[in-house]
């Protein structure tokens, strides 16, 4: 039953987006329209490259970073492939990004993240997003949890294979897909706009096929 609700639910998000057009982020060549933020100051290129349409991000015993679009986004449908070459590790797509290293070198924004078997997770990073009580992680010794767990298991598919996310953000809520399957939604976010970063989080991963939907 579950699996029929997501694809309605999919369908009916799509096709409020039927009327736009999709254009590419990343143009397959080279990192034209983005820009690079890297801990201790190590030169992007020691961590991002190029080949065959393909993002290879190199961040295994390298430095966490993000590569941010240089536009601001609001009221979009994101889309994106990524997989990990070697082995499984952590990532993610952060939205509605704006001040610059507010934790760490990531942004303030809302992640959406990508770690290996917790994709489509939530992590509020200086923002904040409305999600069903239960899936708010418990809180640690740090105090409350900022992460937001997903409404799916075994929605990723097998090492080394490409997975498909789509994001749809519009107004305070996001939804997000991950292979076709509604994995989480929340609402009433602190923030509806601001640039879009994927991280560089000390493991080798991939992107290709990078595009949005404006509405």
């Amino acid at each position: 039953m579950k699996p029929m609700i997501a694809i309605l639910l999919a369908a009916l998000v799509s096709a409020s987006f039927a009327g736009e057009e999709w254009k590419p982020l990343f143009n397959g060549k080279d990192f034209t329209g983005w820009s690079f933020d890297t801990l201790d100051k190590a030169a992007p290129e020691t961590i991002w490259s190029v080949a065959d349409g393909v993002i290879s991000v190199g961040g295994k015993d390298k430095p966490n970073g993000v590569m941010r679009t240089e536009k601001s986004y609001s009221n979009y449908e994101l889309e994106f492939e990524w997989r990990w070459p070697d082995s499984g590790g952590n990532s993610g797509c952060l939205i509605h990004c704006s001040d610059p290293r507010l934790m760490n070198v990531w942004p303030k924004s809302i992640e959406v993240q990508l770690m290996k078997d917790n994709a489509g997770d939530f992590w509020e990073i200086g923002e904040a997003i409305e999600v069903t009580p239960e899936q708010i992680a418990p809180p640690g010794k740090k105090g409350p949890s900022r992460r937001r767990l997903n409404l799916t298991d075994g929605s990723e598919k097998p090492m080394s294979e490409w997975n498909t996310m789509r994001v749809v953000a519009k107004g305070n809520a996001v939804e997000v897909f991950v292979n076709g399957t509604l994995v989480q939604k929340g609402w009433d976010a602190s923030v509806s706009e601001g640039a879009i970063c994927l991280q560089a989080e000390r493991a080798n991963v991939q992107f290709r096929n990078i595009r949005i939907k404006e509405k």
